[in-house]
């Protein structure tokens, strides 16, 4: 949010020509006769976001195998949330866009929740609010970061150049082959993966959609057995206790070192790479590149003469109205009716009032919501500005509801039964 700040301050002074430069320098990559150019701006955009898609990807792997989304029953309350969460303001900016050409191109806009915000909030309240609750929502904002990397795929992709998709296909199946012969290596998929980003820029689908591939494709299961490997590390530290002598020092002894080495060797194969990645990823991306992200996409020159005439133009009262009712209406009533239907039940400790305030929260949309108005409206920067005007305005609404609402109804706890369990 610090960044983002910075760049609407950076766009709103007379430092604003330096800061339009920064955006639209170029830089390229050559490797022989290959070579590619872009702005600082499509390279932010483009390459620097994948890692964000690739989080998103191994979150959303390990959800399905082992967390929110492993079991049918309590993956439901939350899948059901994020689909009415973007179905309902998709159908709000429709009805405000209507016949009006263009701006209809914005209807995927308001569809995203920014996870790193609503959470980033609701931390704030971490003593306040169930633990179940965060994990709703996190649960909520991941199956929300897949429909948003769909609408994407399917809706906001360029003319396609077969030949590079069909390549994009081969790379998809060589990292299959590599996690199904047991590849553990992260650089090898690294490799592939780059390779994919490659041909998919080519290729018209948006490049950043490697990402999620990539991180579908990372073993998920430990090179060694729990148990075995547990038993292995007691035989280890006897032999280093038994090898050990007082005051002497490790280097000089050739033993200790072997064991030290075996043991970081073992710490490596007994954790699986996916859980490993996420762990190394996620400081990265939550400190380096979406920073870097809000810094490059959220400086909007505003027009403090015209606000009124900006509030009121369709692509900003659309995202608005989608953000801040769609997504509120759709998560809340959408979970409402999945317990209601006996389909769901609340997460442990909460409340609806609970599922209320997470709902004002999901109507947070700053990362996924302005990456999506830079491909809606990639060649109309006027639309951009007012997607941008909107989702700013709209996030700093929903965040600040969403805080006060939880803050306001504190600890209270649900008398009806539960499937949550807070697993971190």
């Amino acid at each position: 949010m610090t960044t983002a700040a910075v760049a609407l301050l950076l766009a709103n002074t007379p430092l604003a020509g330096w800061y339009q430069n920064l955006l639209h320098t170029d830089f390229g990559l050559q490797f022989g006769p290959w070579h590619i150019e872009k702005t600082l701006h499509h390279w932010v955009n483009d390459g620097l976001m994948t890692l964000f898609f690739f989080l998103v990807g191994l979150e959303l792997k390990r959800e399905i195998l082992v967390g929110e989304l492993a079991e049918v029953r309590k993956a439901l309350l939350p899948i059901v949330a994020a689909v009415g969460g973007m179905i309902v303001p998709a159908l709000c900016y429709v009805a405000l866009n209507y016949g009006s050409g263009d701006t209809l191109r914005g209807w995927g806009i308001p569809m995203a929740t920014d996870i790193a915000f609503a959470l980033g909030v609701i931390a704030l309240l971490a003593s306040r609010v169930p633990k179940a609750l965060i994990t709703f929502l996190v649960a909520l904002a991941i199956v929300d970061d897949l429909g948003a990397v769909v609408v994407i795929a399917l809706f906001y992709t360029d003319q396609l150049v077969w030949q590079f998709l069909i390549a994009a296909g081969f790379m998809t199946g060589i990292l299959v082959l590599l996690n199904i012969v047991g590849i553990r290596t992260a650089a090898v998929y690294f490799v592939v993966g780059s390779l994919l980003w490659l041909v998919l820029l080519k290729s018209g689908v948006h490049a950043t959609l490697a990402g999620v591939i990539t991180a579908f494709a990372i073993p998920a299961k430990p090179k060694f057995d729990p148990e075995l490997f547990t038993f292995r590390v007691k035989q280890l530290l006897q032999k280093f206790e038994h090898s050990y002598t007082h005051s002497a020092d490790i280097l000089k002894n050739p033993t200790m070192n072997g064991i030290v080495h075996t043991l970081e060797s073992g710490v490596q194969g007994v954790q699986p790479p996916l859980q490993r990645l996420v762990h190394s990823l996620h400081k990265p991306v939550a400190f380096m590149v979406l920073p870097i992200f809000a810094l490059f996409n959220a400086g909007v020159t505003i027009d403090f003469a015209n606000t009124s005439e900006i509030i009121s133009h369709p692509v900003t009262l659309g995202v608005i109205t989608g953000l801040i009712f769609g997504k509120f209406i759709g998560i809340a009533g959408a979970s409402w009716l999945a317990i209601r239907l006996g389909w769901s039940v609340l997460p442990t400790d909460t409340t609806m009032r609970h599922i209320i305030g997470a709902s004002m929260l999901g109507s947070i949309g700053f990362t996924m919501s302005i990456f999506i108005a830079e491909l809606a409206f990639s060649h109309q920067p006027d639309m951009v500005v007012h997607a941008k005007l909107g989702i700013l305005f709209a996030s700093l609404i929903a965040g600040v509801c969403g805080y006060l609402w939880l803050l306001r109804i504190g600890g209270e706890k649900s008398a009806i039964g539960s499937v949550y369990e807070l697993k971190r």
